[in-house]
Order: C-alpha cells, then structure tokens, then sequence
C-alpha cells in the first residue's frame, strides 16, 4: 500500500510539475490593450507587427535561446481599472515576464504601479511623456516614440524665429502632455506657441474652437515667419479637416500636424503642402529589415505597413536583442540590465533605449504631403491619399529629447 501511494503521488507531482516546466521553458509576453474602442486600429496593428518582429528576429523560429516565445492577448477595452487588472492577471497568474502595452497613454499610466509592485518589465505603447516622465519607473521601457519625440522633431521640422503657433489638442495626457513638450521644443527653436485649445476626446464639433485659434493668431504682430494651427489628435475625428472647412488662408494661417496611420493620412490630401514630422511611413527608411517588412506585408495583407505596426514590430526587436543579450535570460534583474542603453534595429533603423528613463532614441521622419492616388495603402480600394513625401531625415542627434523622470 505505500508502495503504491508513493507512487500515485509521485506520478500525480510529475502530471502536475510537467505544464508548469514547458510553461517555465517559455518566453511570455502579454500584450495587453485597447483591442476595442476608439484605439482598435492602433492595437490591430501593433499587434500584427510584435509578430512579424519576432518572426524576422528569431528567423522565423519564433524561438529565443531556445525558448518558445509565448504571446497572450488581453483587452483593455480602454478603461483604466480592467488595464490594472489585467496587467495584475498577466503577472500573476499567466507568469508573463514582460507585458506589452496599454495604447492609451491615460490607460498605460494606471497599469504602471503594477509592473512595480510585481518588479516585472512592462513595455507602454502609448506617447505621454509621463509613461516615461513623472509616472516613470524602473521597470518601465518604451520602444515607440514620446511626446517630446513628435514635439521635437515637429519643431525642428518648422520652428524658428518668427515662427507663431497656436494648438488643438484633447484634453487628457496625451494632448496635454503633447502640447507641453511642443510649447518647450518650438520655444527652443526660436518660434512661439501663442494659444492652446483642448476638447474632449470625442469631439466632433470644432467651430467654437477654430474661431478662437483664429482669433489668436490672425492680427498678432512678430509672426512674419509664419502663422500655424497645430493639432495633436488620436483617433478617428479630424479637427484639421473641419478647420480647414472655415478657410484660415484667409488670415494668413497655414495647419500642420504630425504623421498619423494610413486610414487618417487620407483625408490628409485635402492639405497639400502641409508639413510636419512622423515617426514611420513605408516608404521612408530605407534599410534591409524595412525592406522585408514592407514586403512581406504587402505578401500577407495586400496592403501597406502602418505607423503602429511598425511600431509592434520594432518592440518585437528590442524585446529579442534584450533576452539575446541576457543569454536566454528573462529575470527582471537580468532584462533591466540587458535593455538599459540597448541598441539595436528596427524598421527605422538603429535605436538607443536610454539608460536614465529607458525611452528608445530614434529618428523622425519631416514630410510634406503630396495628394496622390495610391492603390498599395488597403486591399480593398483606392484612394486619393495625403502622402507624407519625406523632406529629410531627422537624426537622433538633432533632437534634445528631454528627460522628464526624477531617477
């Protein structure tokens, strides 16, 4: 009889030891986001990038150092509290040892805490300089750009002296956030933020504020070098579209905003001539990892790759080079270590994640747009398209990007 219960448990430990084993043998990575909701898009394709990444990465292996690599999806839904819980949940009970995401800047701000109080890495797509500013902790990176980043590179892009500008942006961390490090970058370049507006984030209506930018930039003195309404948006709605509706060529005012997706980017046509400065369009960079990228893309989806599938697919590439880097190793200890000052490629070419807020360094991309007809953008249509013709590339060393964190 003890023969046979030492070995009914015995046999019980092992059935119970072996997924727990083949779990511990794999590399995984929750992305958590905003699968549905206003971000969907955004999330779709970061998502669609984290894997080709590793694929390209791990030559198709989909292996690290020998171990699998394991993605687990789960949907923020947007809202701030199911983000904590599911980020809780990723560390918790799926053992993840890097999540990726939230989108949302406001959201990735409340799931922050929890990669601290689990000392696990957690890897925020959205752009608020306070992910990596003020809410910043050790355990916090970020491959895709900050506001500062589209800031800067949009300062350099159009700032100098002479230079006036007033801004639209929504009224959460992002916009907020956006318009501040615009403000400080455009001041640094000699030109002035004159005027800022912020609306809801679902905004549909923008007279009351067009006529307000108007108001503040129309008779202002000191501007000889130009007059401009930039916008700092998320989402579907189009401020600029319906501004332009209301003709500000009419006082001079010209509009400029950042890159954005390629369904956006369409209504960006109605703008020729509008400059500004993005963070990825496919036909940009010019280096071998993009070249496959684009094409495999066009393979797979009979369409172009995207502003945040770029993105997904460059975290998938530091992601990689850290554990490489660690030897196979996704301890917390060891991947602080193994990203802090990382340099490593992506479809942009190099990045650097710094070491004093581990918020990758990278190059921007000035353009001006271009109305064309385009077929290659979606697989189901063609569309006259705003295309962001580049004007130049906007190196990593002609951009002070602040650091905004109290390490």
């Amino acid at each position: 009889m003890k023969r046979l219960i030492t070995a009914t448990a015995f046999t019980l430990t092992a059935l119970a030891a072996a997924p727990l084993a083949q779990a511990a043998d794999s590399i995984r990575i929750a992305h958590v986001t905003g699968f549905t909701g206003p971000l969907s898009a955004y999330a779709e394709q970061l998502s669609v990038g984290l894997e080709m990444g590793f694929e390209y990465a791990t030559d198709g292996s989909m292996e690290i150092e020998g171990r699998k690599i394991e993605i687990i999806d789960k949907d923020t839904q947007l809202d701030p509290a199911r983000a904590r819980s599911l980020v809780e949940e990723a560390y918790a009970e799926d053992d993840a040892q890097i999540v990726v995401g939230p989108v949302s800047s406001g959201v990735a701000l409340a799931t922050l805490p929890i990669a601290e109080q689990y000392e696990r890495i957690i890897m925020p797509e959205g752009v608020a300089d306070a992910i990596t500013g003020a809410d910043w902790n050790r355990y916090v990176f970020r491959v895709g750009r900050n506001s500062s980043q589209d800031a800067v590179s949009n300062a350099v892009a159009l700032g100098e002296p002479g230079v006036c500008v007033a801004t639209i942006a929504q009224d959460y961390a992002f916009g907020r956030d956006g318009v501040a490090a615009y403000k400080e970058a455009m001041e640094g370049q000699g030109g002035k933020v004159v005027h800022e507006e912020y609306l809801p984030t679902d905004a549909t209506d923008f007279t009351a504020a067009a006529q307000r930018l108007f108001n503040a930039l129309k008779d202002r003195d000191g501007c000889e070098q130009g007059k401009y309404i930039f916008a700092i948006w998320a989402g579907s709605a189009n401020p600029l579209s319906r501004i332009q509706d209301l003709q500000p060529e009419r006082f001079g005012i010209k509009l400029a905003t950042g890159g954005n997706i390629l369904p956006a980017l369409v209504s960006y046509s109605e703008f020729p001539g509008m400059e500004g400065a993005g963070f990825y369009y496919f036909e940009s960079p010019k280096n071998e990892i993009n070249d496959w990228f684009v094409k495999e893309h066009f393979k797979r989806f009979d369409a172009a790759p995207d502003f945040f599938t770029a993105q997904g697919f460059s975290q998938a590439m530091a992601i990689t080079a850290a554990i490489r880097k660690s030897k196979g190793s996704t301890d917390t200890e060891d991947l602080i270590k193994a990203f802090e000052g990382l340099v490593f490629e992506t479809p942009k070419g190099k990045m650097i994640l710094r070491d004093e807020d581990h918020q990758a360094l990278q190059e921007m991309y000035h353009f001006r747009i271009k109305a064309e007809e385009r077929d290659d953008w979606f697989a189901d249509r063609t569309v006259t398209a705003g295309v962001p013709e580049l004007v130049r590339t906007i190196a990593i060393d002609q951009m002070n990007i602040p650091i905004r964190n109290k390490r």
